[in-house]
């Protein structure tokens, strides 16, 4: 009984609070502009008309266009409940899971190119070379991160992973990881999730076809993804095994509205980045990443 109550309050987290996420970043970015901005719950409005939209297709889709949204989102939802939630601790946990974890999320990038591509139009099929060819740098930088805990900690298991303190390369790899999750959610500078300009659009570009429930699912999937990201940049850095468990969960929901206030405040106050800009800023979070797995690296050897 205890277990099935641990579950749902772990799907109420994922399922639930993900959408308010978007909707604080929107009001930060009002906030500085000087706007009132549209509600913190807009997005759970959004989803709830969606859900009652139909679905238009286009004539060369085939069915695969309607499923592989729902793929993605069991993908990254498989995702989440592999991630620690401070003293909630992981859903599911093995020996190795960091690795699945990693593997969960590329399924998710890769069923929303598929998707993508089902209708056969060139400009949803330029989105999609942008977004994989931001990802080759992007997950680079994200597999040397957990390498870098994974050496820190001694384990592959997410559990393990961030309990402990990260030490003297906490700061290189908050770094990193921000600008991962940055590029990861499609946000400010490498992605404008409002921009309706088609030479410039990235993610909108993959999805911009899709309507009715299965866009709700691709939206509440970002949401997710945007909480899953925020989630790991917290723990990586803040010794949550270290503080008692109402300390540890109080640090967790800061950290995270922390971290998506400073998301807001990115995108209001840095404009987006031109292309040939992208890979170097990739390039920086793989380094700051790779000196964070050294810093481990050699503080274990000492």
């Amino acid at each position: 009984m205890n277990s099935l109550l641990d579950l749902i309050l772990r799907l109420d987290c994922w399922l639930l609070l993900a959408p308010l996420l978007p909707g604080i970043i929107n009001k930060v970015k009002a906030w500085v502009a000087g706007r009132r901005g549209p509600p913190v719950l807009q997005l759970y409005y959004d989803l709830a008309r969606l859900w009652k939209k139909g679905v238009v297709l286009s004539t060369l889709a085939s069915p695969a266009f309607v499923i592989l949204p729902a793929v993605t989102w069991v993908a990254l939802l498989s995702a989440a409940m592999l991630m620690p939630l401070g003293p909630l601790g992981a859903g599911l946990t093995f020996r190795g899971d960091a690795l699945l974890w990693l593997y969960l999320l590329a399924l998710g990038r890769f069923c929303t190119a598929w998707a993508a591509m089902e209708t056969g139009s060139a400009f949803e099929g330029m989105g999609t070379v942008r977004e994989v060819s931001y990802a080759v740098l992007a997950e680079a930088a994200l597999i040397a991160a957990v390498l870098a805990l994974s050496v820190q900690s001694g384990s592959m298991a997410l559990a393990t992973m961030l309990g402990p303190p990260m030490g003297a390369g906490a700061a290189l790899l908050a770094a990193g990881l921000f600008i991962v999750l940055l590029a990861e959610n499609c946000r400010v500078p490498f992605d404008d999730p409002n921009t309706h300009l088609e030479l410039t659009m990235i993610h909108e570009a993959m999805v911009l076809d899709h309507s009715g429930p299965p866009l709700a699912a691709i939206l509440h999937g970002a949401s997710m993804k945007l909480l899953l990201f925020a989630v790991l940049l917290v723990q990586a850095v803040l010794p949550m095994s270290q503080l008692k468990p109402l300390a540890a969960g109080a640090a967790l929901a800061c950290g995270v509205l922390g971290v998506t206030v400073a998301v807001g405040l990115v995108e209001s106050l840095l404009a987006r980045f031109a292309f040939r800009r992208v890979p170097l800023l990739l390039t920086t979070a793989f380094l700051l990443c790779l000196f964070a797995l050294l810093v481990a690296w050699k503080g274990g050897l000492a």
